[in-house]
């Protein structure tokens, strides 16, 4: 198991663990039911914080942020001779603690996406594993929530028993919901983004000779170009000349350069 702590990348604090490190804070928080927020990031999630101080403040507040993209693991093994031997990918990480949850008996719940996704996602979990227990899943209003449906949304996930909540809304809005959400659910908080679509099977997922290599990005670039041209090819040129600066020495990254939100943003 591989915990080394936390470490700056571009300002934002990434934990350097694997995924027992990871999987070993998860299932401890479920079952203290203490508050953890976790998110899985590649280049675009450390990216939104490096240029949003506010979300990088959201970002730096997560108890557990682990480099889900090759690009984010060779980042901290340059800067910070971290040694890692792989990334902690968000949909392995997902299918690990589920597979813990059901070892465990610990219920789960689902939140975001589509009542077709997550039915279809709910089937799929419980054929990997049959002893898993889903609390309760709640589609997305793809809108920001009124002050009362986010109390209504908190009522029903702490009343179905659950003790790990799975978030599913995309980068960034996922971690702004874990930032707000996870204290008053007391409990572990992941945001894993596309890892919804590829359990429920509506997206495929990179070749793991891709993966491996860092080239998912072009993978999924080549499947869905119109909504992700922006993302990769503004975006990876950009990290990896930041990268530099910070390994030079050219540019300090402080983490504490960021600002709190001023109110919540309450999306869901």
């Amino acid at each position: 198991m591989i915990n080394l702590g936390r470490f700056n990348l571009l300002g934002i604090q990434i934990n350097a663990v694997d995924y027992d490190g990871a999987l070993a804070q998860i299932i401890s928080a479920a079952k203290e039911g203490r508050p953890l927020g976790v998110s899985a990031l590649a280049v675009h999630g450390v990216m939104t914080g490096v240029l949003d101080d506010m979300h990088k403040y959201r970002l730096n507040d997560l108890e557990l942020i682990v480099p889900d993209g090759q690009a984010v693991r060779w980042g901290l093994n340059l800067l910070h001779g971290t040694k890692l031997k792989d990334r902690v990918y968000g949909p392995n990480l997902m299918l690990k603690t589920c597979q813990r949850a059901a070892e465990e008996q610990i219920p789960i719940f689902l939140f975001g996406g589509t009542e077709e996704l997550l039915q279809q996602l709910g089937q799929r979990l419980t054929r990997l594993f049959p002893d898993l227990k889903i609390g309760g899943m709640r589609a997305s209003k793809f809108r920001t929530l009124e002050p009362h449906e986010k109390l209504d949304l908190i009522a029903e996930i702490t009343a179905s028993q659950a003790r790990i909540a799975f978030v599913g809304l995309g980068c960034p809005r996922q971690e702004v919901w874990a930032f707000e959400f996870r204290k008053q659910l007391s409990m572990p908080v992941l945001a894993v983004g596309a890892a919804f679509n590829f359990h429920a099977g509506l997206l495929p997922q990179a070749p793991p000779q891709m993966q491996a290599w860092g080239l998912e990005w072009l993978y999924r670039l080549a499947k869905e170009p119109r909504r992700l041209w922006a993302r990769y090819v503004l975006l990876n040129p950009l990290y990896l000349t930041m990268l530099f600066f910070q390994w030079t020495g050219l540019r300090r990254f402080d983490p504490e350069n960021s600002m709190a939100p001023s109110s919540e943003t309450l999306y869901g």
